[in-house]
């Protein structure tokens, strides 16, 4: 049976916000990561959606993502290529709510290519919204994961009270 552990201390943005969420020195000593946060940033978007961007290690290069979503209750998809994953999503339109979303990273410190899977939920009262998000990405830089980054896409800032939280798994 799987273990959890988290690891350091838990991201709290405290009253200003803040443009980023980072964890650093991950050590190697577990078999995957769970990421999960919630979170609302200060993007006044056209879809009441802000997607959160994350980063291994500060790497510019080599991220494919597909995404499965529901956008006005239809379905999407898409696929891309580029500098950073764009996965989950964070809530920009209903007052006081949070989106959530959870990345699982299995095999984070192999010398391979990582692939990670992710899901969200964004919660609001707006018409127009992406309100669901599945997904699946592959790195391919082979470094073992010493650090994570995550942004928001329109470069605002999370507001006050959004979270992160990291978590080592043994045995999976």
């Amino acid at each position: 049976m799987p273990t959890y552990t988290q690891i350091g201390s838990a991201v709290v943005v405290g009253s200003g916000g803040q443009a980023s969420i980072s964890f650093t020195a991950i050590p190697a000593t577990f078999t995957d990561l769970i990421l999960k946060i919630s979170a609302r940033t200060l993007s006044a978007g056209s879809d009441n959606f802000d997607g959160l961007e994350m980063k291994f290690n500060s790497s510019t290069t080599g991220y494919t993502r597909r995404l499965l979503y529901a956008y006005n209750g239809s379905p999407g998809s898409t696929t891309s290529t580029d500098s950073r994953w764009s996965f989950g999503n964070s809530n920009t339109s209903t007052g006081s709510t949070f989106s959530n979303t959870e990345i699982y990273i299995p095999n984070y410190s192999a010398t391979q290519n990582k692939s990670v899977s992710t899901e969200s939920a964004l919660e609001n009262n707006s018409a127009s919204v992406f309100s669901i998000f599945v997904g699946a990405g592959l790195s391919t830089n082979t470094a073992a994961i010493t650090s994570i980054t995550i942004t928001p896409e329109s470069a605002t800032n999370f507001v006050q009270h959004s979270t992160a939280y990291l978590y080592g798994v043994s045995n999976a």
